[in-house]
């Protein structure tokens, strides 16, 4: 029998990440080309995208009250602990894959796949939910800023065949397929495709454009800030004065656990999923000049970064609007709407802060878009490179990027976009990401045992408790999602196990080089 867990020695893997084998052969590697500030801004644009704009207001409004910046924080430090284990098998392990190549060295092959397919599902899948989200703050740029009213056979071109757009008479328009957001895909894919370091400033230029557009919602409420509204309920529990213990907000017709303690824990698990997408950091070690001390300064600052933002964007947003109105798909307009009112700008002050809240999460969801096509290309590359998929190995001669890699994964992505329900990926991108975090923190203290003498730069401090510590939380937040989700990863799963079998053990370069 096949052993299904042959693992990849680690000298093995470092020894290819260093190049050398391809400089004897005369090929071209990555280039390192990245350090710790642009690892961090990668993680910004990864993380700070549609969650800030959507899960802040339905936290608030469902769960946890103006308490939701509680939520936020234990989020933070529940996603620090799964930042930590990656950083130290990152700067083991400092190759593309992420999780991936950390499975191979320490569960084997066959689980390195499983993680692997696992990683193209949460990077697609993740893209194409903000391909979706860019295309309806587009169409909305366009209606109600700039009052380009379009004929319904252009709109049915803006949203796909599971969705519809209600004309100003009321008439429900059918989609047929989601252009602007497949368009928008195709671009940010031709920019990966041309080199890292053009997809990293285009990144960091998007990042600071959206950080200057929330930094500029949290500057002009916090000095009309009301603290009144997160007293909205006068038995509010202790000095912790915005934790309101009223009964919660009925969810889609269903009650929810919310507000008190037990409500700030809920909208822990909620917001969780704002932070997927630090773990793309990881994924770039190979082509970053100082993997030992840039990674954990990239992932670590950027979710610092990161939690301060959206503390800060959660008292302002329930200081300015009660937190029960939140329950809606832009609770941020609706804030800037109520800080205009209250600072008593004219019409057109109005008119032109809406269009630049609207380009700056336009900017926000781009930059999401280079990360993950960024990071999906480069899981493409480290599996082909292990001899288990085809082709996405191979580097352009001139721009040194996976070429095939990138194009596969950008017209996927935007063939996604088009026509895929948000209902059916959404879930799909959370069970899939928290299963791939789950497995790095409990990979740490495993490491640890089989191979102790591995020199290991930046060290997981607590190894024994922060790895099943993390690697518990993700459990605990995979198990509040629906029966449907664990479905879909199973079938998605099943169908990777059938590639594997039919292509991957095949031609798996570590089987064929022990033989």
């Amino acid at each position: 029998m096949l052993n299904l867990f042959i693992k990849k020695p680690i000298a093995k893997i470092v020894h290819e990440a260093e190049g050398k084998d391809a400089k004897a052969s005369g090929k071209t590697g990555l280039k390192r080309t990245l350090g710790s500030f642009n690892l961090a801004l990668i993680g910004i644009g990864a993380i700070v995208g549609a969650g800030i704009f959507t899960m802040t207001g339905a936290g608030a409004a469902y769960y946890a009250g103006p308490a939701i910046a509680y939520s936020f924080v234990l989020a933070g430090l529940l996603c620090l602990l799964a930042g930590l284990c990656y950083s130290e098998m990152a700067v083991m392990l400092p190759v593309s894959g992420s999780a991936y190549t950390y499975s191979y060295a320490t569960l084997g092959e066959f689980m390195a796949w499983i993680i692997g397919w696992d990683l193209i599902l949460e990077y697609t899948f993740g893209a194409v939910i903000v391909g979706h989200a860019w295309g309806g703050y587009f169409l909305s740029l366009l209606q109600k800023q700039f009052g380009l009213h379009l004929p319904a056979r252009v709109l049915a071109f803006c949203r796909g065949p599971w969705e519809t757009i209600t004309l100003v008479d009321g008439t429900l328009v059918r989609g047929i397929w989601n252009v602007p957001g497949s368009l928008i895909v195709l671009l940010v894919g031709t920019i990966v495709y041309r080199g890292v370091r053009g997809s990293t400033f285009a990144n960091n230029l998007m990042v600071f454009t959206k950080l200057a557009v929330i930094l500029g919602f949290v500057f002009a409420g916090w000095s009309v800030m009301d603290p009144s509204l997160w007293k909205a309920n006068p038995e509010a529990l202790g000095p912790l004065q915005f934790i309101p213990l009223e009964s919660p907000l009925l969810k889609n017709g269903r009650e929810v656990t919310g507000y008190g303690w037990p409500g700030v824990m809920a909208g822990t698990g909620v917001v969780f999923l704002a932070y997927i997408g630090f773990d793309i950091v990881a994924t770039s070690a190979q082509e970053c000049r100082n993997p030992s001390r840039d990674i954990p300064r990239g992932i670590i600052g950027s979710l610092a970064v990161c939690t301060a933002l959206y503390v800060l964007v959660s008292l302002v947003l329930t200081g300015v609007v009660p937190y029960k109105q939140l329950g809606i798909s832009d609770p941020i307009a609706l804030g800037i709407d109520r800080i205009v009112s209250l600072h008593g700008w004219p019409a057109g002050m109005q008119r032109l802060i809406s269009v630049l809240v609207k380009v700056g999460a336009l900017a926000g969801l781009t930059s999401v878009l280079i990360t993950f096509i960024y990071g999906q290309s480069r899981i493409f590359y480290a599996m082909a490179k292990d001899g288990l998929l085809p082709w996405f190995d191979r580097l352009h001669a001139g721009h040194s990027t996976p070429h095939v890699a990138i194009a596969m994964a950008t017209v996927a992505i935007a063939g996604g976009v088009g026509v895929l329900p948000l209902s059916l990926v959404g879930e799909l991108v959370s069970i899939g990401t928290l299963l791939a975090f789950m497995i790095v923190c409990a990979g740490i203290p495993l490491l640890r045992k089989t191979n102790p003498n591995a020199a290991r730069p930046f060290r997981t401090p607590w190894p024994c408790i922060v790895g099943p510590l993390g690697a518990a939380t993700c459990v605990w937040v995979m198990s509040a999602l629906p029966v449907d989700a664990w479905i879909r990863l199973a079938l998605w799963l099943a169908m990777g196990v059938l590639i594997y079998f039919n292509y991957g053990i095949r031609n798996s370069k570590l089987r064929k080089a022990g033989q």
